[in-house]
Protein backbone atom coordinates (compact mmCIF):
# COMPACT_ATOMS: atom_id res chain seq x y z
CA UNK A 1 0.00 0.00 0.00
CA UNK A 2 0.77 3.82 -0.29
CA UNK A 3 3.31 5.00 2.32
CA UNK A 4 0.94 6.61 4.73
CA UNK A 5 2.07 9.35 7.32
CA UNK A 6 0.77 8.13 11.01
CA UNK A 7 1.04 10.23 13.74
CA UNK A 8 0.74 8.02 17.49
CA UNK A 9 -0.54 9.77 20.60
CA UNK A 10 0.91 7.24 23.30
CA UNK A 11 4.48 6.10 22.97
CA UNK A 12 4.20 3.38 25.82
CA UNK A 13 3.94 -1.03 25.09
CA UNK A 14 1.15 -0.17 22.74
CA UNK A 15 2.54 2.82 21.00
CA UNK A 16 5.88 1.66 20.88
CA UNK A 17 4.92 -1.79 19.17
CA UNK A 18 3.28 -0.05 16.29
CA UNK A 19 5.71 2.69 15.66
CA UNK A 20 8.60 -0.18 15.50
CA UNK A 21 6.02 -2.22 12.92
CA UNK A 22 4.99 1.00 10.80
CA UNK A 23 8.20 2.04 10.38
CA UNK A 24 9.58 -1.22 9.19
CA UNK A 25 6.77 -1.08 6.48
CA UNK A 26 7.88 2.52 5.33
CA UNK A 27 5.16 3.99 6.81
CA UNK A 28 6.63 8.03 8.08
CA UNK A 29 5.48 7.95 12.20
CA UNK A 30 5.66 10.85 14.47
CA UNK A 31 4.63 10.28 18.35
CA UNK A 32 3.13 13.32 19.08
CA UNK A 33 4.32 14.26 22.48
CA UNK A 34 4.44 17.84 24.51
CA UNK A 35 7.23 18.94 26.56
CA UNK A 36 6.40 17.18 29.52
CA UNK A 37 6.75 13.94 27.34
CA UNK A 38 9.86 14.73 25.21
CA UNK A 39 12.32 12.75 27.18
CA UNK A 40 10.54 9.38 27.14
CA UNK A 41 9.82 9.74 23.57
CA UNK A 42 13.40 10.02 22.92
CA UNK A 43 14.17 7.01 24.82
CA UNK A 44 11.76 5.38 22.17
CA UNK A 45 13.27 7.52 19.44
CA UNK A 46 16.81 5.84 20.29
CA UNK A 47 15.77 2.43 19.78
CA UNK A 48 14.04 3.47 16.55
CA UNK A 49 16.26 5.89 14.57
CA UNK A 50 13.35 6.59 11.73
CA UNK A 51 10.73 7.47 14.59
CA UNK A 52 9.82 11.36 13.96
CA UNK A 53 8.59 13.47 17.56
CA UNK A 54 6.55 16.30 17.09
CA UNK A 55 3.84 18.10 19.46
CA UNK A 56 0.67 16.15 19.32
CA UNK A 57 -0.62 19.64 17.51
CA UNK A 58 2.12 19.02 15.00
CA UNK A 59 1.91 15.61 14.42
CA UNK A 60 -2.12 15.03 14.30
CA UNK A 61 -1.99 17.83 11.35
CA UNK A 62 0.60 16.20 9.33
CA UNK A 63 -1.13 12.83 9.72
CA UNK A 64 -3.22 10.96 7.42
CA UNK A 65 -4.33 8.69 9.95
CA UNK A 66 -3.81 9.03 14.17
CA UNK A 67 -3.43 6.31 16.20
CA UNK A 68 -4.73 6.89 19.56
CA UNK A 69 -2.70 4.44 22.14
CA UNK A 70 -2.66 6.03 25.53
CA UNK A 71 -4.40 4.69 28.85
CA UNK A 72 -7.86 5.10 28.72
CA UNK A 73 -8.22 7.48 31.98
CA UNK A 74 -6.09 9.99 29.62
CA UNK A 75 -8.37 9.97 26.58
CA UNK A 76 -10.23 13.42 27.44
CA UNK A 77 -7.13 15.48 28.01
CA UNK A 78 -5.37 14.40 24.90
CA UNK A 79 -7.73 14.70 23.19
CA UNK A 80 -9.81 17.85 23.65
CA UNK A 81 -6.96 20.23 22.80
CA UNK A 82 -6.74 18.32 19.50
CA UNK A 83 -10.62 18.43 18.13
CA UNK A 84 -9.90 20.83 15.48
CA UNK A 85 -6.97 19.43 13.97
CA UNK A 86 -8.82 16.01 14.27
CA UNK A 87 -11.72 16.49 12.23
CA UNK A 88 -12.40 14.67 9.22
CA UNK A 89 -8.91 12.59 9.84
CA UNK A 90 -8.95 8.66 10.41
CA UNK A 91 -8.41 8.33 14.12
CA UNK A 92 -8.01 4.55 15.09
CA UNK A 93 -8.56 3.98 18.59
CA UNK A 94 -6.43 1.28 20.28
CA UNK A 95 -7.63 1.87 23.67
CA UNK A 96 -9.05 -0.12 26.25
CA UNK A 97 -11.64 0.82 29.22
CA UNK A 98 -10.53 -1.26 31.90
CA UNK A 99 -12.06 -1.22 35.08
CA UNK A 100 -11.50 -2.79 38.78
CA UNK A 101 -11.77 -6.58 38.61
CA UNK A 102 -11.02 -6.79 35.12
CA UNK A 103 -14.32 -5.53 33.71
CA UNK A 104 -15.50 -3.11 31.31
CA UNK A 105 -14.25 0.43 32.79
CA UNK A 106 -17.86 1.95 31.49
CA UNK A 107 -20.17 -0.51 33.05
CA UNK A 108 -20.67 -2.19 29.78
CA UNK A 109 -23.26 0.26 28.64
CA UNK A 110 -21.16 1.56 25.67
CA UNK A 111 -18.19 1.16 24.08
CA UNK A 112 -15.09 3.23 24.85
CA UNK A 113 -14.63 4.07 21.07
CA UNK A 114 -17.74 5.46 21.36
CA UNK A 115 -16.38 7.70 23.97
CA UNK A 116 -13.30 8.70 21.87
CA UNK A 117 -15.68 9.80 19.16
CA UNK A 118 -18.07 11.78 21.48
CA UNK A 119 -14.85 13.96 22.35
CA UNK A 120 -13.22 13.63 18.72
CA UNK A 121 -16.20 15.17 17.13
CA UNK A 122 -15.95 15.18 13.26
CA UNK A 123 -13.19 12.54 13.67
CA UNK A 124 -13.42 8.97 11.73
CA UNK A 125 -12.54 6.86 13.94
CA UNK A 126 -12.28 3.28 13.92
CA UNK A 127 -11.51 0.54 16.36
CA UNK A 128 -8.75 -1.91 15.86
CA UNK A 129 -5.16 -2.37 17.40
CA UNK A 130 -7.16 -3.26 20.32
CA UNK A 131 -7.79 -6.96 21.54
CA UNK A 132 -3.78 -8.40 21.84
CA UNK A 133 -1.17 -7.02 24.13
CA UNK A 134 1.93 -5.20 22.38
CA UNK A 135 3.70 -8.46 22.31
CA UNK A 136 2.08 -9.43 19.09
CA UNK A 137 1.28 -5.80 17.79
CA UNK A 138 5.51 -5.58 16.61
CA UNK A 139 5.26 -8.49 14.46
CA UNK A 140 2.99 -10.48 13.31
CA UNK A 141 2.29 -13.42 15.48
CA UNK A 142 3.00 -17.46 14.00
CA UNK A 143 4.08 -16.05 10.60
CA UNK A 144 4.05 -19.93 9.22
CA UNK A 145 0.16 -20.75 10.33
CA UNK A 146 -1.94 -21.43 7.77
CA UNK A 147 -4.14 -18.78 9.06
CA UNK A 148 -3.36 -15.25 9.77
CA UNK A 149 -4.47 -13.95 12.61
CA UNK A 150 -7.57 -11.58 12.67
CA UNK A 151 -7.26 -7.83 13.69
CA UNK A 152 -10.97 -7.08 14.13
CA UNK A 153 -12.06 -3.63 13.52
CA UNK A 154 -15.01 -1.31 13.78
CA UNK A 155 -16.29 2.07 12.88
CA UNK A 156 -19.18 3.55 11.38
CA UNK A 157 -16.90 5.07 8.20
CA UNK A 158 -16.62 2.40 5.72
CA UNK A 159 -13.70 4.33 3.56
CA UNK A 160 -12.15 4.88 6.82
CA UNK A 161 -12.59 1.34 7.53
CA UNK A 162 -11.04 0.86 4.17
CA UNK A 163 -7.69 2.29 4.76
CA UNK A 164 -7.58 0.40 8.09
CA UNK A 165 -8.41 -2.42 7.17
CA UNK A 166 -5.46 -1.95 4.39
CA UNK A 167 -3.14 -1.13 6.66
CA UNK A 168 -3.85 -4.19 9.07
CA UNK A 169 -3.58 -6.53 5.88
CA UNK A 170 0.06 -4.72 5.12
CA UNK A 171 0.72 -5.47 8.84
CA UNK A 172 0.17 -9.13 8.28
CA UNK A 173 -3.63 -9.68 9.97
CA UNK A 174 -6.32 -10.53 8.13
CA UNK A 175 -9.13 -7.72 8.92
CA UNK A 176 -12.01 -8.76 10.23
CA UNK A 177 -14.93 -5.65 9.48
CA UNK A 178 -17.19 -6.64 13.05
CA UNK A 179 -19.60 -3.63 11.74
CA UNK A 180 -20.65 -0.17 13.34
CA UNK A 181 -18.52 1.85 15.95
CA UNK A 182 -20.91 0.41 18.60
CA UNK A 183 -19.41 -3.25 18.08
CA UNK A 184 -16.71 -1.86 19.59
CA UNK A 185 -17.82 -2.85 23.03
CA UNK A 186 -17.64 -6.47 21.90
CA UNK A 187 -14.15 -6.11 21.07
CA UNK A 188 -13.31 -4.23 24.50
CA UNK A 189 -14.61 -7.68 25.64
CA UNK A 190 -12.48 -9.50 23.64
CA UNK A 191 -9.50 -7.46 25.17
CA UNK A 192 -10.63 -8.43 28.87
CA UNK A 193 -10.45 -12.21 27.75
CA UNK A 194 -6.91 -12.07 26.41
CA UNK A 195 -5.56 -10.43 29.38
CA UNK A 196 -7.41 -12.79 31.90
CA UNK A 197 -6.11 -16.07 29.59
CA UNK A 198 -2.63 -14.57 29.62
CA UNK A 199 -1.94 -11.90 31.89
CA UNK A 200 -3.70 -14.11 33.92
CA UNK A 201 -4.29 -17.74 33.48
CA UNK A 202 -0.58 -18.57 32.22
CA UNK A 203 -1.50 -18.40 28.28
CA UNK A 204 1.23 -17.62 26.38
CA UNK A 205 1.73 -13.75 25.20
CA UNK A 206 1.17 -14.57 21.11
CA UNK A 207 -2.20 -15.74 22.14
CA UNK A 208 -4.42 -14.54 18.85
CA UNK A 209 -7.86 -14.81 17.35
CA UNK A 210 -8.48 -16.43 13.89
CA UNK A 211 -11.14 -16.91 11.61
CA UNK A 212 -12.16 -19.40 9.32
CA UNK A 213 -12.32 -18.03 5.79
CA UNK A 214 -16.07 -17.23 5.00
Amino acid sequence: MTALRVAILGHGAVGGALAEHLLRLGHAVTVGADDDRRASAGELRSRLPGLGIASAEEAVGGADLVVLAVPFGAVEAVLTPLVPHLRDRILVDATNPVGPGLRHGLGDGRAGAEHVAGIAAGARVVKAFSVYGAENLARPAHPGAPLRPVMPIAGDDDAAKAVVSALVTAMGWRALDTGPLAQALNLEHMTLLWVRMVRMGGHPADLTWAALPA
